[in-house]
């Protein structure tokens, strides 16, 4: 089960009491006290694994506690640390102040563990108190109790490629033949009712991360349908992928306007990320259908089809845009990376579109 939220209430341990005692051997006069001080309490870490990918494992949990530190001991024993506590979370969790919706934390970095809470001091033995006037002390320190806190974690997936589109365009399709996940396909909307993550492997040595979030349908934003409850998952993306269903009923116009209105509306500065457009399922319409609705669609963006696509390996005979670089070396982030027809099904410029978003997300990581 994906679950994305979830809130904690997290306590650190109890410092251990210190111990009264009094040194008591055969022929040892004057013993004297030698209570030891009792252990510290377990502190509280957050730890970034990236081998967890969902908050699942909190639920239930409600309260999370780490250990109390042991009393101290005669013959001036300490006694033992509580053990600490890691709550252990994927890439991308925030932490936040579960009663004034403070940010505490952003975790991102896989392997990063941060001290969160921690465990209060154990308690002086009564060896620390004696004294010319006071050689018989008979009471030591309680241990100071550790902090408690409640907090709310909230999951934003960390990708580098977000799968942005209505219900039903192939979304789901597209990430389960170019990476590893294995999403549910389905020929009714709504199939996808979560987020999946999936890796792209182009080569050896290069890869890149593919986030597919529920359809977004128009007010998305507003709280409709489900798109707005995972819209914060592609927030992190450095580029997207506007999907739109160049067989369907919907307008092309109207579908690209819609979705491009729902994440501005989310975020400001999600709108402004690089993007590209890929006019999906061009295997349901004839090749003569497919160019003129590509046509059409390219200049009501106010843009001309060109024969740049060589620089990324599309077909000699789509009727694509794409921007004239080489070597990715920059681009116009105010213009569609590309727009070009492909369909996952026949693979008609399956794989350039995969090498393509490759050189997008090359060109976001330089700017990190």
């Amino acid at each position: 089960m994906f679950v994305d939220n979830v809130q904690l209430s997290l306590k650190a341990g109890n410092g251990g009491a210190g111990a009264v005692s009094f040194r008591r051997e055969k022929h040892v006069i004057m013993g004297g006290p030698d209570g030891g001080d009792g252990g510290k309490g377990g502190n509280v870490f957050f730890k970034v694994d990236k081998n967890t990918h969902t908050l699942s494992h909190f639920r239930g949990s409600g309260k999370l506690k780490a250990k109390n530190g042991q009393p101290g001991m005669a013959r001036k024993c300490y006694g033992k640390y509580g053990e600490s506590l890691e709550v252990v979370v994927p890439p991308g969790t925030q932490v936040f102040d579960a009663d004034t919706g403070e940010l505490l934390l952003d975790l991102v970095n896989d392997g990063e563990k941060i001290l969160f809470i921690e465990g209060g001091k154990g308690g002086l033995g009564n060896v620390h108190f004696k004294g010319p006037t006071n050689q018989r002390p008979s009471y030591a320190q309680p241990g100071i109790n550790g902090e408690s806190r409640d907090v709310r974690l909230e999951l934003k997936l960390i990708a580098d490629v977000g799968l942005v589109g209505f219900p039903n365009v192939g979304k789901s399709t597209l990430i389960s033949v170019l990476s590893n996940a294995e999403p549910e396909i389905a020929n009714y909307e709504f199939t996808t009712l979560t987020p999946k993550l999936g890796v792209v492997e182009t080569d050896n040595f290069q890869s890149y991360v593919m986030a597919d979030i529920p359809g977004i349908i128009e007010g998305a934003s507003d709280g409709k349908g489900l798109g707005i409850e995972f819209l914060k998952h592609i927030e992190r993306t450095k580029f997207l992928l506007f999907m739109i269903d160049i067989a369907n009923y919907r307008d092309l116009e109207e579908q690209y306007k819609t979705l491009a209105k729902e994440v501005k509306n989310f975020s400001e500065n999600l709108s402004k990320n690089g993007y590209a457009i890929a006019l999906t399922r061009s295997d349901a319409l004839s090749p003569e259908e497919v160019e003129e609705k590509s046509q059409k669609f390219i200049k009501m963006l106010g843009l001309e089809p060109n024969k740049n696509g060589k620089h990324f390996g599309f077909e000699d005979d789509t009727p694509a845009f794409c921007q004239d670089i080489e070597g990715y070396d920059g681009y116009d982030r105010s213009l569609p990376y590309f727009v070009v027809p492909f369909s996952s099904i026949s693979r008609k410029n399956l794989e350039a579109v995969k090498y393509a978003l490759l050189g997008a997300v090359n060109e976001m990581r330089k700017d990190k």
